[in-house]
């Protein structure tokens, strides 16, 4: 698989898993009812493994705030299947400030939540560095089990924790079992600290398939023969939507059949739609907000291509999500997308940080006649039932 390196081909790749326990460590995991929205991936790949596991736990501190934030509110321990999920209340300042990891009690509070609930494992798998990957070496030092942390963090993130040096971080790393990171280029990086690194990169849920795109605009009740341009993200500034909106002011004065739809809520709305205004765009750039999870597929299935002008990615998720719906997609040339956009059959990349590159290949997109089912074909490498046997491959190579 393009992206992935020592994978194996085998008949049943998790038969040996079935009378084992996965403990999951993630910073953050949806609700029951899902009204709280965390980090869908680590849940999309939970339903890849957990038929093959005896056992999932998950353990998700949260912070505590006495029910001021969502957050605390709405996440409460619950079960389904045979997943476990724990968010124990916990303490900490959610930032590094002048290289020092402030106050932080999700280690104690993780430990507290095993012993309390009598929670026994047999491997541990950490998603992001800090806390999870930290969590997960304790763990490991104290149970005696082998742990695999997934290095999610975008590039900017990544490089700041490289800068930082830190004693804990490094320990994250060097005493791990493996390392999964999102991304190829990152890999040598690692294996200065450790020597067991893979490349596996996110994939896409089920839910992101082909709907026919006069259907799925019928139900969003968008026009049938307008080109329309789709982007989603939190609205902070590292996604750089500020240089979408430049660049469909270029593409406006050449195109009048165009519409750019922003999906994603987030401190620079305000800025961004004062953006719109200011270029007179309303009518040609509009913010979403917050799109429901059941209509992100249909947003995905109406557009003509997907946009991300991110200034850095890890591996991003809506990549696989829009070429799993057999859209072509556009995006900067930041982390792992350069590895997974790697013909102009697939998408366009572009320099982050500059409208008029972005203009050009949107117009470029919007002339051209594309593939869809060379597209799909291509994505089926990225389903996350493909990406959960390569992440098997390392939980069987530890487990030796």
């Amino acid at each position: 698989m393009n992206g992935i390196v020592n994978a194996k081909d085998k008949d049943n790749p998790l038969a040996d898993l079935k009378d084992k326990t996965l403990l999951i460590l993630t910073p953050s995991y949806p609700n029951e009812d899902k009204s709280f929205i965390a980090e869908m991936f680590v849940e999309y790949l939970i339903a890849e493994l957990k038929q093959h596991f005896k056992k999932v736990i998950v353990i998700a501190p949260v912070l505590r705030s006495f029910k001021y934030l969502k957050k605390d509110k709405l996440c409460i321990d619950y079960s389904y299947d045979n997943v476990e999920v724990y968010y124990p209340r916990c303490t900490y300042i959610p930032l590094f400030w002048l290289s020092k990891i402030l106050i932080d009690s999700r280690l104690q509070v993780v430990e507290r939540t095993i012993k309390e609930h009598h929670l026994f494992f047999d491997l541990i798998h950490a998603h992001f560095t800090w806390p999870s990957g930290y969590i997960g070496v304790r763990l490991k030092e104290k149970h005696c089990k082998p742990v695999i942390t997934t290095i999610h963090e975008n590039c900017e993130w990544f490089d700041k924790e490289i800068e930082m040096n830190h004693p804990l971080i490094n320990a994250a790393w060097s005493e791990a079992d493996a390392l999964v990171r999102v991304n190829r280029k990152d890999v040598p990086v690692l294996q200065r600290y450790n020597k067991c690194v893979y490349s596996i990169p996110n994939g896409f849920s089920s839910s992101f398939y082909p709907i026919e795109i006069a259907r799925a605009r019928e139900q969003l009740d968008l026009s049938a023969d307008t080109k329309i341009v789709f982007t989603l993200g939190n609205l902070i500034k590292r996604k750089g939507f500020n240089y979408l909106i430049d660049a469909m002011d270029i593409i406006c004065q050449q195109w009048d059949n165009v519409l750019c739809f922003i999906g994603g809520a987030g401190q620079e709305r305000r800025r961004l739609q004062g953006q719109i205004d200011t270029l007179h765009l309303s009518d040609k750039v509009r913010l979403l907000g917050s799109v429901p999870g059941d209509q992100l597929a249909l947003w995905m299935n109406a557009c003509d291509f997907f946009v991300l002008p991110s200034l850095n990615e890890g591996n991003p998720t809506v990549m696989f999500e829009a070429l799993g719906c057999g859209k072509p997609f556009v995006g900067t040339k930041v982390g792992g997308v350069p590895e997974v956009i790697t013909s102009e059959d697939y998408g366009l990349l572009v320099d982050p940080a500059d409208p008029e590159d972005l203009a050009d290949k949107i117009l470029v997109a919007l002339d051209r006649e594309w593939d869809s089912e060379k597209i799909l074909a291509y994505a089926e490498r990225y389903t996350w039932a493909n990406v959960a046997k390569e992440i098997v491959d390392v939980y069987e190579e530890v487990l030796k």
